[in-house]
């Protein structure tokens, strides 16, 4: 059975057209989200931050739009949830495969999940979603959690 990004996906932690200043401003608006959200402890941005500078998560993309699936150990989680940020002007991750590498990322998904397992399935839900121009290119316009809900929704296939 394949995860679906929308049972995960808190809709409070949905930041569209967020005007990011850096990677570590966008890693900690979502985290807030989430923690306000009741998803993790107050640990979890910090923790998400320590983990991105030794493990980033900077991920090249086909087209136009990269993207970022920052992530922490499952002991900052209370409960499974998923955070994401479309952002108005890309901000710098390092790429996940060469740490050197700098990748400008306007698609930002912060996965708080409280099993290993559950991590890699969502990793590679999210990857595989990030195969999709049509899909990013729908995120990316997207104005509500509405529009959001609708993009994941038509790419169940």
């Amino acid at each position: 059975m394949t995860m679906n990004i929308m049972d995960f996906l808190v809709p409070s932690s949905v930041a569209l057209h967020y005007a990011g200043r850096d990677s570590t401003d966008v890693i900690s608006h979502l985290g807030k989200c989430l923690f306000d959200a009741g998803y993790v402890h107050e640990t979890f941005v910090e923790a998400a931050l320590d983990r991105e500078s030794r493990l980033p998560t900077g991920l090249p993309l086909s087209g136009d739009i990269n993207a970022a699936i920052p992530h922490t150990e499952v002991e900052h989680v209370i409960k499974p949830g998923l955070a994401m940020a479309t952002l108005s002007t890309p901000v710098i991750f390092q790429n996940m495969v060469s740490p050197d590498e700098a990748v400008p990322c306007q698609l930002v998904f912060v996965m708080a999940l409280d099993q290993p397992k559950a991590q890699i399935e969502m990793l590679q839900e999210i990857a595989g979603i990030l195969q999709n121009p049509a899909v990013i290119n729908s995120l990316m316009s997207a104005n509500d959690f509405e529009e959001v809900r609708t993009t994941f929704s038509n790419d169940r296939s």
